[in-house]
């Protein structure tokens, strides 16, 4: 698995289609996050826009490799198992995006409540972002794995539909990413920083469950 993940990266890596989402994702914090702004608030919107990053990133990966590449992998290693390693890829890379752009983000925010009258903790508040994101990035790459292939294989149908899903994963209510995002908001109203665990773990389910239907469907499609 281990090699099969470095040749998934490399391609991901030397296909440069990466540069989009992280630039994409850097407007969206370069215009909805400023220097000085509460934690909190700054976090939620840090791990929001992950989701949509790392449903792209997923993409990329099921995408990038060529038609007889990927029948080689498959017949190597199994076709369940190639795809495996594109989707641990994609996750592997948002998480790590957005862990990076957690840790600036603590750093260059105000400790404060949104109204800036009370002190919140700032090392705990890191930690919940940091909570967050990966459920946000455990999210996306749920949503990528459902739109696009196998599940998925027309350009036509996959896009919108992985945007409409990105979309509502982050505003439904009962989503694991909008119960993260909206505890972080609400602890900046209240001044007390939530330990978004439980949306952690139910992202982390729905991604496996995700993961494991796409896989299981690679073998009957071909690209």
């Amino acid at each position: 698995m281990n090699a099969l993940l470095r040749y998934q990266a490399d391609l991901l890596l030397r296909s440069q289609r990466w540069l989009p989402p992280i630039i994409l994702y850097a407007v969206f914090l370069g215009v909805g996050v400023q220097s000085g702004q509460p934690v909190l608030d700054s976090l939620g919107y840090t791990a929001a826009a992950l989701l949509p990053v790392a449903a792209w990133l997923v993409r990329i990966c099921v995408t990038v490799e060529p038609p007889a590449a990927r029948a080689c992998t498959a017949a190597a290693v199994g076709p369940g198992r190639a795809h495996l390693a594109r989707l641990l890829v994609a996750l592997l890379a948002a998480a790590a995006l957005g862990t990076a752009a957690t840790v600036v983000v603590t750093l260059i925010s105000d400790p404060v409540t949104s109204d800036h009258q009370t002190r919140v903790p700032l090392l705990p508040s890191g930690v919940a972002g940091l909570l967050a994101t990966p459920a946000c990035a455990l999210l996306g790459t749920a949503v990528g794995a459902l739109t696009n292939w196998p599940v998925l294989r027309s350009p036509g149908r996959a896009v919108p539909a992985m945007l409409l899903a990105a979309l509502l994963s982050v505003v439904a209510t009962g989503s694991p990413a909008q119960a993260a995002v909206s505890g972080l908001v609400a602890g900046s109203q209240s001044g007390t920083v939530p330990v978004p665990l439980l949306p952690l773990v139910a992202a982390a389910v729905l991604a496996a469950a995700a993961a494991a239907v796409a896989c299981a469907l690679t073998s009957r499609r071909s690209p």
